[in-house]
């Protein structure tokens, strides 16, 4: 068989267009229409579609043997026509956008239902595989609406990525894809579909839960692990780390405090309440602002000197990109790669199975700065 006659690669592309837009404005999330409209509201930008295009840029050389399968307007269909992918609409939101360069006021903000609909057509069809942006909610509806021989992959997106159906970064997604099409020996697992309940998670408390299981290309180098949960147990260790970096601190610094347990134990030790799936700042050991938005972050920190204190996702390895959406671009370049901290345990670095620290900001130029390569 020739080339030419050779069947196409076929995929299915499903983008949730307003996941994680609620990550740099505090929200936590952005479940429910309500929610991603008022991160849209206080400024928040719509960031999945660009990520999803990093992962597919990654199949630029193969394109011409991949024919899409995807929903339309924003869920796929506009970023198939920009990068000039051969596709075709299979189910249709109704929503009023027009094109890919509309403003984050007129993202259509969809619905779990087009998701789950979308995916039970593309399971439906027979693909080769099922590319999806989002976060654990996505994860969720695909799993709810998929059989059991469909295979899947997603694109991290959400501020909640607790599933092990996601690859690591975009790129690493594409990476994945582009094995696939040129016919490279890839085999197939089952990975758990997590979730949390957002409302408790805007507490403080995370909670999760299983909620079945998708099947994705086992290539491990390139999907992530299923976050670990539970709160650090080694208090001496952790006392040992918090007294070293209060130690450190200068009196004229601020200090923007990352979220999670470790850094949690830090604000514990100063004796000052803390956000823990927030992003606080302190000065001269005083909380000056706790749960703080990317934006208000910039304002603070402007023309003052600043450090970044930040500990790393168990299991998975990621220093920025999950959960913290609110240390942006930005904040990371105005504080600079020589003030960041970045505190862990030996059982949290040990967790890791040899996986690297990774930095998955949605800005490729400062994720190579900050990797040092």
């Amino acid at each position: 068989m020739t080339s030419q006659q050779r069947k196409k690669f076929q995929l299915g592309l499903i983008i949730n267009p307003v996941a994680g837009v609620g990550g740099s404005v505090a929200l936590k999330g952005s479940d429910g229409p309500e929610t991603a409209q008022l991160a849209i509201k206080k400024g928040a930008t719509a960031l999945a579609n660009l990520r999803v295009k990093t992962a597919l840029e990654q199949l630029a050389d193969v394109y011409e043997q991949i024919e899409v399968s995807t929903v339309s307007g924003h869920m796929g269909e506009f970023l198939c026509r920009e990068l000039q992918l051969d596709y075709n609409v299979v189910y249709s939101t109704g929503g009023s956008a027009t094109s890919s360069s509309a403003t984050s006021e007129e993202m259509q903000v969809t619905r779990p239902e087009d998701t789950e609909a979308a995916a039970k057509i593309m399971s439906e069809l027979g693909l080769d595989l099922i590319l999806f942006a989002g976060g654990d909610g996505t994860a969720r509806n695909i799993c709810a609406s998929v059989n059991e021989n469909t295979t899947v992959l997603g694109v991290p997106a959400g501020c909640k990525i607790h599933s092990g159906v996601y690859a690591i970064t975009p790129k690493a997604a594409g990476r994945i894809i582009h094995m696939l099409v040129s016919g490279e020996l890839v085999s197939l697992m089952e990975a758990d579909v997590m979730d949390i309940d957002e409302s408790l998670f805007r507490d403080g408390v995370v909670r999760a839960k299983r909620y079945g299981e998708l099947q994705i290309p086992a290539e491990l180098r390139y999907v992530q692990n299923v976050k670990m949960g539970g709160m650090e147990r080694e208090e001496l260790v952790l006392q040992d780390i918090a007294a070293h970096v209060i130690e450190e601190m200068e009196d004229d610094e601020l200090y923007v405090m990352g979220s999670g347990t470790t850094v949690a134990f830090v604000m514990e030790e100063l004796a000052l309440p803390n956000t823990l799936l927030g992003v606080d700042i302190i000065h001269d050991q005083q909380l000056i602002a706790a749960d703080v938005t990317a934006s208000e972050i910039l304002k603070i920190i402007d023309g003052k000197q600043s450090k970044l204190v930040i500990t790393l996702i168990g299991g998975q390895g990621h220093i920025f990109g999950r959960g913290n959406q609110q240390l942006s671009p930005a904040v990371i370049r105005k504080i600079g790669r020589e003030n960041i901290i970045v505190v862990a345990t030996k059982a949290k670095i040990k967790s890791l199975n040899g996986r690297p620290l990774i930095a998955d900001t949605g800005d490729a130029e400062l994720d190579k700065l900050l990797s040092g390569q």
